[in-house]
């Protein structure tokens, strides 16, 4: 487990819903805020994070909407984590 990504992720209570929203597998950023309750630009902020960091990866860059994220082995391992915490 990558301790710095893993810490990175639950200083963010935004972080923390995203990453476990993407445990049911890949979605839009605009189905993630219906399913977490946030601001439609909080969560594309934070995918653009977590992507940085090779926690999450969007499947389709070449679209400019409805472009779809999925988590990374990284990230699936960490929210696994703390989904049993």
């Amino acid at each position: 487990m990558d301790w710095k990504k893993y810490g990175f992720i639950i200083s963010s209570d935004y972080r923390k819903r995203v990453a476990l929203s993407l445990m049911e597998g890949p979605m839009t950023p605009k189905q993630i805020a219906v399913k977490t309750g946030l601001y439609l630009s909080h969560v594309s902020h934070t995918l653009k994070e977590l992507s940085s960091l090779n926690i999450a990866t969007c499947l389709t860059p070449e679209l400019r909407r409805g472009r779809v994220y999925e988590l990374t082995d990284d990230g699936k391992e960490i929210a696994v984590y703390i989904k049993r915490m």
